[in-house]
């Protein structure tokens, strides 16, 4: 609508500069959760920016361990021993017409800016270059978030009234394995529609990758290396063993395809093992990450597959079957699939109004918080968000500031798009 792209262009300056103030403080994930978050003060700022706009309802719920205990025994979704101290989600809704809801998802927390001096801008001092938004959290995803907020105060601002319920859920944790949305799942917060609101690229992704985080120990018999056939490489049988990884990867390769997402791989991400080039190595140890595919593909399946090969090598090894490798599974998160339906439907036709060409749809390698609304919450569930899957985790992080207002853009012709849905079935 043309009223919608008027008061966009006239706005731009504020709703970026509210971008800008989000992105200026501090709300990195420690240690993956495990040591904590700074998520507070970004949480707070937004709860002030909600009450200003309005919101019929702001709610605080504090992430307790309790509550992602009983997601791992239920539904297998949870990464346990995190730090919640000062740690909480914000719901907020926007009441509107009739009771459909539609709900924007996004994660208040960044992931660490690493070293700081390879930024070319202070990671928390955004600045504007090249039409871009420089900033840690810029993409990943304090734009996404932000741009969800800023739809319903643009069609405040043109003045359109709400069709439905616009729900907003900042979630902390989400760095940490999602712990913060399945926090949100697990209250039972629920819509019609949901939009997690991770970078796609001007995509809108339908399917993504589940993912394992693994890591294999193993002992050896340390030695000094001038009589090295009297002890026992650990590394040299960890090299082995991710050989036999390596195999077991090419099958998959081989076996199983899928219309919207990468072949399933495996990744050895980290090795660390002996103490020294004079000794023969008593220990390593590396850290892998693997992607599987939704539909073809379980977690039960690729830890079962992942264990039984390392396993089946150590029987085969005369140290290793005495002194079999240890296992363990730091990290997990199921695929998401999405099928076609009112809802993506009504998404197609916000984002060719809003953009002026059709969206192309695809499958993202990445695991996010679209599997639990979906797969556990049972939402009609789509991913979309500003900036690029290229700048998450990365120095100079960056959005495109076009992108981000086309993004307030798409969200508020969706909020009017699905508002005239009458059937919330999907």
């Amino acid at each position: 609508m043309e009223r919608l792209k008027e008061v966009l262009e006239s706005k731009r300056d504020e709703y970026v500069k509210y971008l800008s103030e989000l992105i200026t403080i501090d709300t990195q994930d420690l240690g993956h959760g495990i040591a904590g978050g700074r998520e507070k003060e970004g949480q707070e700022y937004l709860i002030r920016l909600l009450e200003e706009m309005g919101a019929d309802q702001i709610e605080r719920d504090p992430m307790t361990e309790e509550t992602i205990a009983a997601s791992i025994e239920t539904y297998g979704e949870g990464n346990p021993g995190h730090d919640y101290k000062d740690r909480y989600n914000v719901y907020a809704v926007f009441k509107g017409q009739g009771s459909k809801s539609l709900m924007f998802n996004g994660h208040m927390d960044t992931m660490p800016p690493g070293d700081e001096s390879l930024w070319n801008v202070p990671p928390h001092a955004p600045e504007i270059a090249d039409g871009k938004l420089f900033g840690l959290g810029a993409a990943d995803m304090k734009g996404g978030l932000m741009a969800s907020v800023m739809a319903v105060k643009l069609l405040k601002d043109a003045g359109f009234s709400l069709p439905l319920n616009v729900h907003i859920c900042s979630v902390c944790d989400e760095e940490g394995g999602g712990n913060g949305s399945i926090q949100a799942v697990m209250r039972g917060k629920r819509a019609d529609g949901v939009v997690v609101c991770e970078p796609t690229s001007g995509e809108l992704i339908l399917a993504h990758m589940g993912f394992v985080f693994m890591q294999v120990r193993i002992t050896g018999k340390s030695n000094h290396s001038g009589a090295k056939w009297l002890g026992v490489s650990a590394i040299e049988k960890a090299i082995k063993i991710i050989e036999r990884l390596n195999e077991l990867e090419h099958g998959w390769l081989l076996k199983f395809k899928h219309p919207l997402l990468p072949a399933p791989n495996l990744n050895v991400g980290t090795i660390h093992g002996g103490s020294a080039g004079s000794t023969v190595a008593g220990d390593c140890e590396f850290d892998m990450c693997i992607h599987y595919l939704p539909g073809l593909m379980s977690h039960e399946q690729v830890v079962a597959e992942v264990t039984d090969e390392i396993r089946r090598l150590a029987e085969s090894d005369l140290w290793l079957r005495e002194h079999m490798p240890e296992i363990s599974i730091y990290q997990a998160g199921g695929p998401f699939e999405m099928e076609k339906g009112p809802f993506v439907d009504s998404f197609e036709r916000a984002f060719e109004k809003a953009v002026g060409k059709p969206v192309a749809i695809k499958g993202s390698p990445a695991g996010c918080d679209s599997r639990l609304w979906r797969n556990i919450a049972g939402c009609p569930t789509i991913q979309f968000g500003p900036g690029n899957l290229e700048q998450c985790h990365s120095v100079n992080e960056y959005i495109q500031i076009e992108e981000y207002l086309k993004a307030i853009h798409i969200y508020a012709q969706l909020i009017l798009e699905w508002g005239k849905e009458n059937s919330t079935d999907e």
